[in-house]
């Protein structure tokens, strides 16, 4: 996935001023940055959800000449929030990811998602009875029967994220970064619009860190995660790799690894 020279203007104001994007498929490429810096809009001009100029690349495919369809089939989207007017259960939310033909036929498949969220046994529950994280990762479940194989036809897909785990608890937040990651490496490409720095640089193979519009740095998270770059762009000191004060607890997530 590659974006040439995005720009986008909303009312008199310049938001993106000439972005240049890419993601390679078999890899979690995070768009990070503070709020207000164009990362949404960034994401919602590669998906055609706000007018842009620039071009947009979808497996070396320009979308403006791709049907919706075309574009549906290779690429799922998961936006911040979701509003449904209407009483829909979470089974009924997560089959509206079933594309037409056989793969709606598959009943079983949007339970299969449900349980990878950690959402098995709601499938008959109020979509709006739920909490706020619970709805995200219905959302997550829906998108993800969208393009369950992340290859098809020797095609790579695409599950593109927009903060994807900012409602979730810490333990949800591991669940959901895992199947980004489980998703990359069987061959799919995973864009997600990332606030924790932490979770962006245990997950992610490339960041774009966006400031004022513009790409302020993009590459490797040890590349891009530095402490000049991210006082820069954030606007305060924000030390890499340095332990607090003494008597200030820290949590190292990272270390879930280990």
């Amino acid at each position: 996935m590659q974006a040439y020279d995005i720009r986008v203007t909303l009312g008199r104001r310049a938001i993106l001023k000439g972005v240049d994007f890419e993601a390679r498929p078999g890899e979690v490429t995070a768009i990070a940055g503070p709020n207000g810096s164009g990362k949404t809009t960034l994401l919602r001009a590669m998906t055609g959800e706000v007018p842009f100029t620039g071009r947009v690349l979808l497996n070396g495919r320009d979308t403006a000449a791709m049907k919706p369809w075309q574009l549906a089939a290779i690429r799922a989207v998961q936006p911040q929030s979701a509003a449904i007017a209407f009483p829909f259960t979470v089974l009924e939310i997560v089959r509206l990811g079933l594309r037409a033909g056989l793969a709606a036929a598959d009943s079983a498949l949007p339970l299969r998602a449900l349980e990878q969220v950690d959402l098995a046994g709601f499938a008959h529950r109020f979509y709006q009875d739920l909490s706020g994280g619970e709805q995200q990762r219905v959302q997550l479940a829906r998108v993800m029967v969208q393009v369950w194989e992340p290859v098809l036809d020797g095609v790579p897909r695409w599950l593109i994220l927009d903060e994807p785990v900012a409602s979730l608890d810490i333990g949800h937040q591991f669940t959901v970064m895992d199947l980004a990651r489980d998703y990359a490496a069987r061959g799919g490409g995973v864009v997600a619009v990332m606030h924790d720095l932490n979770l962006t640089a245990m997950f992610a193979d490339r960041i774009t860190l966006i400031h004022a519009g513009r790409v302020a740095a993009d590459g490797a998270p040890g590349d891009v995660l530095t402490n000049d770059t991210l006082a820069q762009v954030y606007g305060c000191p924000v030390p890499v790799n340095s332990v607090p004060p003494a008597g200030v607890p820290f949590l190292l997530p990272q270390a879930r690894a280990v």
